[in-house]
């Protein structure tokens, strides 16, 4: 790493602690090994064991592919505005230009804010940080169906709806599996026939994904899609966002159906907090939260403020 991206990366960090601390959030440093995490089938995960008294069995613990359980454990406990830049873990992916299984994360949670406030809040900082000479802010924006429509050739929301995916999918010219999922179809479509056509986007903002891809984002009023966008730059997927779900018993059958798939498939199985839904167990005395969530890959952000196309170049 050249003197020169080791500096820059320092600046970045510092210009964005300050940006977050100038507007009153908190920083917070969570741990980098847990005893369970949330159960998300698309991500494998690292496990070791800690190892204590000779007699005792070893106990498993798993390095956080993202800071968020224990990020919304403390705002159910504390309610306030936090940011985290910390280090995290992704198993069985593979090492890419942009992509590295240790990386770091800018992490940020608002309250009483919903997904969009928050994209909002994430051009402030990108405006911040370089400026209009790297992105494009405000962000072009654009809904998950009409970049189907436009690039894919089809009304997503429709096609899931009728059971047509498998369809779709074939007509693109796309292999598939017989009995895949709404969300194994969107995917791949997505991947293969949406995203590429990404690249010549300066800052684009895909916003409300279908409710068919589960994730912990609050639904949309229309009960077909959910209150989260991502950020594409030049191609390259560079944050996520959701209006946090914060029903419980969402939070709960959510965790039920997640864990029962990772059981099934993961290739690194790890232990799941089964009461960690009543963290938003709502009473008279704690009323509903509503807050927003924003993930965004450091590694990859300080990249296009050096105007890099690898990360390895800012990695330390």
């Amino acid at each position: 790493m050249d003197i020169e991206f080791l500096e820059a990366r320092s600046q970045i960090i510092q210009k964005t602690r300050d940006f977050f601390k100038a507007r009153g959030f908190l920083e917070v440093e969570t741990p980098l090994l847990s005893p369970d995490l949330i159960p998300e089938t698309s991500i494998e995960v690292f496990k070791t064991e800690l190892l204590e008294a000779k007699s005792a069995p070893p106990k498993p613990l798993y390095l956080v592919p993202s800071p968020e359980i224990y990020m919304k454990k403390l705002i159910a406990r504390h309610s306030r505005n936090i940011f985290q830049i910390s280090k995290c873990f992704r198993n069985c992916e593979y090492s890419t230009p942009i992509h590295n299984f240790e990386f770091t994360m800018l992490e940020f949670y608002t309250i009483n804010a919903d997904y969009l406030e928050s994209l909002s809040i994430t051009e402030a900082l990108f405006d911040s940080l370089c400026g209009t000479q790297v992105f494009q802010i405000p962000f072009k924006r654009v809904t998950m169906e009409d970049a189907f429509k436009l690039h894919a050739g089809f009304s997503l929301l429709e096609a899931i709806k009728k059971e047509r995916l498998q369809f779709h999918a074939k007509a693109l010219g796309l292999e598939t599996r017989s009995g895949a999922s709404a969300e194994e179809l969107f995917n791949l479509i997505f991947i293969h026939s949406v995203e590429p056509k990404l690249r010549n986007e300066r800052s684009l903002a895909l916003i409300d994904y279908p409710a068919a891809v589960p994730c912990l984002a609050a639904p949309n009023p229309d009960g077909l899609t959910l209150q989260r966008w991502e950020l594409y730059v030049k191609g390259i997927e560079m944050a996520n966002c959701y209006s946090e779900e914060t029903r419980a018993e969402a939070v709960k059958a959510y965790f039920e159906v997640q864990s029962e798939q990772k059981r099934l498939s993961a290739r690194i199985p790890h232990n799941v907090d089964s009461d960690y839904w009543k963290i938003f167990q709502r009473s008279d005395s704690k009323p509903n939260l509503a807050y927003s969530g924003v993930a965004i890959g450091f590694d990859r952000l300080i990249m296009a403020i050096c105007g890099l196309k690898n990360i390895d170049a800012i990695l330390p």
